[in-house]
């Protein structure tokens, strides 16, 4: 998916063209929901990341076909691969993760990118239209100097369709490389397809937040009193209620 503009309550949309005179293969949007992060501008909370889609055409043949986001998160930012599994139990959402270890403790500096693809569901109150919602999380950032924030830039996705019955245009799909089967189901395998013209290429700039270098002294005298507090009230129960008497056993 990609944006060329926003509309009134800051959504990033597109209108890609396949070629000119033809109607576009599809029309696509992306916006948030849920309290985490907040996204920029203007200043939203986000948490999950709800992807739309609407096929143009007649719609009809996109009745034998699977309609998937295929999204790069940037190191800043990452999908719990364990939440995502209790999500497809749920059938909530179903998504692919590239690759499929994810380490979720590691900082943001010691992370690599990492590939959604997003099946996406027809959307009951529009009958050629397609979402799904992703969770994502933000990962540990180093301290900044001034600002109590820092500005992860989430890439524009990539709407792909999986007819296994049905002829798509050349004029405007083509063939992508993809590493999912089409269905979810390893065994349904059938070949990708990604619109030929991508629209102008955009951006969507997620706000993390995340502490101040100026803290350090203080965070690390808090952090000493706390754990000296904590340890003195550990070893005085020990002391108090434990048995230190030393039982020998003889057979």
């Amino acid at each position: 998916m990609a944006w060329v503009e926003k509309d009134h309550n800051g959504h990033l949309v597109s209108t890609p063209r396949c070629v000119q005179g033809h109607q576009p293969p599809f029309q696509a949007a992306q916006s948030h929901i849920q309290p985490g992060f907040s996204i920029v501008p203007p200043c939203f909370a986000l948490r999950e990341l709800l992807v739309q889609a609407e096929l143009g055409g007649t719609g009809q043949w996109a009745e034998g076909c699977v309609v998937a986001a295929r999204t790069h998160l940037p190191p800043g930012v990452y999908v719990d691969p364990y939440e995502l599994a209790s999500l497809q139990q749920h059938n909530v959402t179903k998504a692919v993760l590239i690759p499929d270890v994810v380490d979720v403790e590691a900082p943001e500096y010691s992370a690599t990118d990492l590939t959604v693809l997003l099946y996406l569901q027809p959307d009951p109150r529009c009958w050629h239209c397609f979402r799904a919602a992703l969770p994502v999380h933000g990962r540990y950032h180093r301290p900044a100097e001034s600002s109590e924030d820092v500005l992860v830039a989430l890439k524009r996705a990539e709407v792909l369709v999986c007819c296994c019955d049905e002829r798509l245009s050349p004029e405007c799909w083509q063939p992508a490389e993809v590493e999912a089967p089409c269905s979810g189901n390893k065994d349904h395998l059938c070949q990708w397809y990604s619109a030929t013209h991508q629209p102008e290429y955009e951006e969507l700039i997620l706000r993390v937040p995340v502490g101040l270098t100026q803290h350090t002294f203080l965070v690390c005298v808090v952090t000493l009193l706390t754990t000296v507090l904590c340890s003195s009230l550990i070893l005085a129960a020990v002391c108090r209620y434990g048995d230190f008497s030393l039982v020998t056993c003889l057979e």
